[in-house]
């Protein structure tokens, strides 16, 4: 299992040549499927796991894509400044915040040319979600996947993820009612085994089959999230004599 990474049409060539930087941080993880691998033009749903995840992902995932990511990301040096001190590194990594406001006078400059070479797809907490949910119908329609990590992190990136947001479920009903009935699906990064663990995939036709409200949705997906983290897999995705895992959502 080398350290090769994905390159991606998306993405500025300067940007492809300092993500090779990366790797020497983030080792390659298994990808174990328990169905198919990832279509192009899905939503791929992952716990945070801190930069593990979204590196991951963008490294080493051997399909199109682009991410969410919180718009003060996204929105220049000073805004991304207080949101790396206050939320990520003080609210959600639990740093102290005089410490989190001098090592970011170092980091949020590196922190702010990355994120102009990632791409990414701005989300916001107003109207201006429109937007987002604008923006990533195109790409799915592209045929590039949308990744969104929609944990509930108030309290931290946390091994048992405590709630799903329900931004992810818009996204799929939005795209649903423009005509595409876009493949979900599930995923979880295990740091301790460095697996990232794939589930078949649902479509919002079949999480309105049996959940009333986006909420209920958001629960269906979060409970399977959590349910990988969860398994014990080997190599070959098997668990406990099993073929393939424990069985999807659907």
């Amino acid at each position: 299992m080398g350290r090769k990474i994905v390159s991606r049409s998306n993405r500025k060539p300067w940007y492809e040549q300092f993500k090779k930087i990366m790797t020497g941080r983030y080792k390659k993880p298994q990808f174990i499927y328990l169905g198919e691998e990832i279509k192009e033009g899905s939503i791929i749903i992952s716990n945070h796991e801190g930069t593990d995840g979204p590196m991951s992902l963008e490294l080493y995932l051997d399909t199109p894509l682009r991410m969410w990511g919180a718009h003060e990301m996204n929105s220049g040096l000073k805004m991304l400044y207080k949101y790396q001190t206050e939320i990520y590194y003080h609210q959600k990594k639990h740093w102290n915040i005089h410490l989190a406001r001098l090592f970011c006078i170092i980091a949020s400059p590196l922190t702010n040319l990355f994120y102009k070479g990632l791409n990414l797809i701005s989300t916001y907490k107003d109207a201006r979600f429109v937007k987002t949910l604008k923006e990533s119908h195109k790409t799915i329609a592209n045929k590039e996947s949308v990744v969104v990590f929609p944990e509930d992190s108030t309290k931290g990136y946390l091994k048992e993820l405590e709630g799903f947001h329900c931004g992810v479920v818009m996204l799929a009903e939005y795209c649903y009612k423009k005509g595409i009935d876009v493949p979900i699906y599930v995923t979880y990064l295990k740091t301790d085994s460095v697996q990232y663990v794939i589930d078949k995939p649902i479509t919002y036709s079949q999480l309105s089959l049996t959940c009333q409200t986006r909420e209920e949705m958001a629960g269906v997906l979060l409970n399977r999230c959590n349910e990988l983290g969860k398994m014990e897999l080997d190599e070959q995705g098997n668990m406990n004599g099993s073929v393939n895992g424990e069985q999807a959502i659907a």
